[in-house]
């Protein structure tokens, strides 16, 4: 398996559009210890040349076309995209989905709610339908294995299972009442373990913090790339840019009481790196004592283009 970080910033990417924080401020100024990033998205390589999106974030066209493993090779509509799994109905995990409607035959792999989200409260969503054949939504069952692209059928290696973990968190803002009524919350959002042989890799980009269910499992993965949005609970309030604080708005923190580096705690099979990074967390400037607390820990930070090989 072959993981590689299209995008690792939060919503509205670094810098973001319309903010002149700390360090949007810096990175527009050129200063070197920050990097420029764009919307989390990961691409998942099988050895059989298949690849697929964990996710579809709003930069997804540009990630690909930067990307040469997700190039076309052979016909004139081609791509090695094989799917897309989303781990949650929120617009910076499926809009990326508009991109990928060039009559391209897609499996898109979400729980039933997440399906139906998408599909039933946005109708622009079935220009997926255009292609011949049309997307295939697959329904995935929570905490139920399922096969991942063709590895393993008359190849020699093993095949790669994927499952989606409920983590606890609320469906989007934007879901109608009477659809969120009927739906289950535990769908509302997912992580997703992928495994081949003894590999264990374990995706969570959003982390409401509502169940610790994750935690075992995350620390017995081989890589586990997760929630890194906000430093510490009130980042936006004391940036002066919300009001809401980390959990609010469905992420655990970084740092403090009941955060990621503490809450976590050391004893991990292998490399554990944040993801979905907001602007205003200060881990984005490579020289503040945050990214060094974070790196002390034992902790990576994903940057656009990182690369890992299970």
């Amino acid at each position: 398996m072959r993981i590689k970080v299209l995008g690792s910033a939060a919503g509205g990417g670094f810098p973001q559009w319309n903010c002149a924080c700390a360090n949007c401020s810096r990175l527009r100024q050129s200063y070197k210890y920050v990097q420029s990033r764009s919307q989390a998205q990961v691409a998942l390589c099988l050895s059989n040349g298949e690849c697929f999106l964990l996710n579809a974030s709003p930069d997804l066209r540009t990630q690909i076309i930067s990307t040469p493993l997700l190039s076309p090779a052979h016909a004139p509509r081609d791509t090695p995209i094989a799917g897309v799994l989303l781990t949650s109905a929120d617009v910076d995990s499926v809009a990326g989905l508009l991109h990928l409607r060039e009559f391209q035959p897609l499996h898109i792999y979400a729980t039933s709610s997440v399906r139906r989200i998408v599909l039933e409260e946005n109708r622009i969503f079935r220009v997926l339908n255009r292609s011949n054949p049309p997307a295939i939504w697959q329904d995935v069952s929570l905490n139920t294995w399922f096969p991942l692209g063709t590895i393993g059928g008359s190849s020699q290696e093993a095949p790669v299972r994927c499952r989606m973990v409920p983590l606890g968190g609320a469906y989007p803002d934007y879901t109608s009442d009477a659809l969120r009524r009927s739906l289950p919350p535990g769908e509302a959002v997912t992580g997703i373990e992928v495994a081949q042989g003894d590999k264990h890799f374990f995706y969570a980009p959003t982390l409401p913090g509502r169940s610790g269910d994750w935690k075992e499992l995350a620390r017995s993965s081989d890589l586990c790339l997760v929630d890194g949005t906000f430093w510490d609970e009130d980042e936006l309030i004391s940036a002066g840019v919300g009001s809401k604080t980390a959990r609010e708005i469905g992420h655990m923190s970084v740092s403090g009481a009941g955060g990621l580096l503490r809450d976590f705690g050391s004893a991990t099979r292998g490399r554990r790196i944040l993801i979905h990074i907001n602007n205003t967390n200060p881990i984005l400037d490579e020289e503040s004592p945050e990214n060094r607390e974070v790196r002390d820990a034992g902790w990576e930070i994903a940057y656009d283009g990182m690369e890992i090989e299970l």
